[in-house]
């Protein structure tokens, strides 16, 4: 067992549960030391960190798939490090991990809770952007709730987004008509020219409904919701029988959660005979080795794009996680430490 020591580590903080929209009053930095290992802990030297909007969810105290932050508890978020000390028969000092390992420079984790990563497969960040969370849930959403055919036409919400660029992607792998939402012209354009995509809509700039018309006279199969709200509505006017409505966020309602709203045009679900379908990761968690593999195949043919946003240093953390309901991240928001 390594025991040698460390600076005081840096955590950032949840100050109480915000109403409305998150700012930089949510957060508390802190610089607490670390407690002694216990049977099955680790001690973790955390070089990144993901940024993701579902973070959102994570600090409202409602009832959801995962317990909420607590006020006083460092940030949830997922990271990848390096194993400085263990206590733990499953990991070395030198290994390298990635799970919940919070928003913080250094952390004592049970072992249980974390997966070891092979960095001769893939870089450490790309344990959190190419074959991360954002991407297997991409994969398990389109492929297992969307269940595209080939010739079929899917629509993709916060398509630039990190999901949604995966998403768009793997649906053109599978031989689909794939058409991105996004917003701005930038977006629109990276969609189209770099990752192939059918057509872009950009939802600031023009009516998605009208846009949907043009884009998919034929109708939609597949959509993959993101974002909820008005968009979802839009795309459910066009949805065709048997369509897949798959629900992996509402980003639109996050600034608001108390008050989320539902969909209105939810009666074309019953008069397409559609489907509407929820899911998290959580349902897929032993199969992550199948994505991976795939993913990883994907993008070493040239399939397979993932471009990443990086920001540096913790106390980058409170911008990132604005940049996010701003729609200022272009990929994957990550954070170097």
């Amino acid at each position: 067992m390594n025991t040698s020591p460390s600076l005081a580590p840096t955590q950032i903080r949840l100050r109480g549960y915000p109403a409305g929209a998150v700012t930089d009053d949510t957060w508390l930095m802190s610089h607490d030391p670390l407690p002694a290992l216990q049977p099955g802990e680790i001690r973790v030297r955390i070089k990144h960190l993901s940024v993701d909007p579902g973070m959102r969810g994570w600090i409202t105290p409602k009832r959801s798939y995962i317990a909420p932050v607590q006020p006083g508890e460092a940030m949830r978020a997922f990271g990848v490090g390096e194993v400085l000390e263990t206590a733990s028969k499953y990991f070395q000092v030198g290994d390298h991990v990635t799970g919940f390992t919070g928003v913080q420079t250094e952390a004592v984790l049970d072992g249980r809770q974390l997966r070891k990563v092979d960095l001769s497969f893939a870089p450490a960040r790309n344990y959190l952007t190419s074959v991360g969370m954002t991407a297997f849930t991409a994969y398990f959403g389109l492929l297992d709730v969307g269940k595209p055919q080939a010739g079929q036409t899917v629509v993709v919400s916060a398509a630039a987004g990190a999901v949604g660029t995966v998403v768009c992607q793997i649906a053109k792998i599978q031989g689909c008509k794939v058409i991105g939402i996004a917003g701005g012209a930038e977006k629109c354009s990276y969609l189209r020219d770099e990752l192939g995509v059918d057509s872009a809509i950009d939802y600031k700039h023009e009516s998605v409904a009208q846009a949907l018309k043009v884009a998919a006279p034929e109708g939609v199969d597949i959509y993959f919701d993101n974002v909820g709200g008005d968009i979802l509505d839009a795309v459910l006017m066009q949805i065709n029988r048997h369509a897949r409505i798959v629900v992996c966020g509402a980003i639109s309602q996050y600034t608001d959660i108390e008050h989320a709203r539902g969909p209105a045009n939810y009666l074309q679900i019953i008069a397409q005979s559609a489907t509407m379908q929820g899911f998290t990761m959580r349902d897929y968690l032993t199969r992550i080795p199948e994505a991976f593999m795939s993913l990883m195949t994907w993008q070493s043919t040239g399939k397979l794009k993932v471009r990443e946003h990086v920001l540096h240093g913790i106390d980058s953390f409170p911008k990132a996680f604005q940049m996010l309901f701003n729609g200022e991240n272009l990929g994957k928001l990550v954070i170097d430490l």
